[in-house]
């Protein structure tokens, strides 16, 4: 009799809800860890280093770093071609599902690793695409993928350095996808932005539950744009101070 290879018993005891992100960490029968995300029509399993699909392309840890290594070696002729656009696309899905993961599980800093990643190989992407409208198709999703790392940044910094550190992390992304869109000269698409809206809301959610003042950075962006050029350079002042005892 063949061996069962159905995952019924799964299914049936790990239930899908729309909406939601339900993942697990579990022990594979090699005893290594690995991640599994529940879809609606079945369960997606992900190696928690490396590729999420456990390949080595090239013989490289991400297909990322072959196309580096490709990059290099041709030197400025290169430029990505049809497949390997596709495979760039297979690998930016994988990192987003295995973040997706990351975020569901509280793993903060995993999350941020892999939005690294991801942000590393859309700049890679950007520099040797082979069209611009391939180009503006990936692009639009740079938002996003600053948004969740803002996010887990923030909440990791919390957890290990206190709400402080949260908000200057929180202030850091927001910073960066303002000038994901200033490249795209959509400014207004900046300020009407649902995941802007979201990463101030948790700043201002986190300022009013810790009683916290504006940072010294906020306020000298105030100053600034209020004209108050005086009080601006004393606030200058006393960052460069701060840092300097950190230093």
């Amino acid at each position: 009799m063949a061996r069962k290879q159905d995952i019924d018993s799964i299914l049936k005891n790990w239930t899908f809800e729309p909406g939601e992100v339900a993942a697990r960490m579990v022990r594979g029968a090699d005893g290594r860890d690995v991640l599994q995300m529940r879809i609606e029509m079945g369960v997606i399993q992900l190696e928690v280093d490396g590729r999420p699909d456990g390949e080595r392309p090239g013989g490289a840890e991400t297909y990322y770093d072959y196309l580096v290594g490709l990059a290099i070696n041709e030197g400025d002729d290169f430029v990505l071609s049809e497949e390997q656009c596709a495979e760039a696309d297979r690998e930016f899905v994988q990192f987003y599902q295995r973040r997706l993961c990351w975020l569901a599980l509280r793993e903060f800093g995993r999350a941020v690793g892999d939005a690294d990643h991801t942000l590393a190989f859309m700049d890679f992407s950007r520099d040797y695409s082979p069209s611009d409208e391939w180009t503006e198709a990936h692009e639009q999703y740079r938002p996003f993928v600053l948004f969740q790392r803002t996010q887990a940044a923030a909440l990791r910094a919390l957890e290990e350095h206190g709400p402080d550190r949260a908000i200057e992390e929180i202030n850091a992304g927001l910073a960066k996808m303002k000038e994901s869109y200033d490249s795209f000269e959509h400014e207004e698409a900046f300020e009407n932005d649902e995941l802007v809206e979201r990463l101030v809301e948790l700043r201002e959610s986190l300022r009013q539950h810790f009683s916290l003042e504006p940072s010294l950075d906020e306020q000298l962006a105030a100053a600034v744009a209020s004209e108050q050029y005086e009080l601006a350079a004393r606030l200058r002042d006393e960052i460069a101070k701060r840092k300097h005892s950190k230093a």
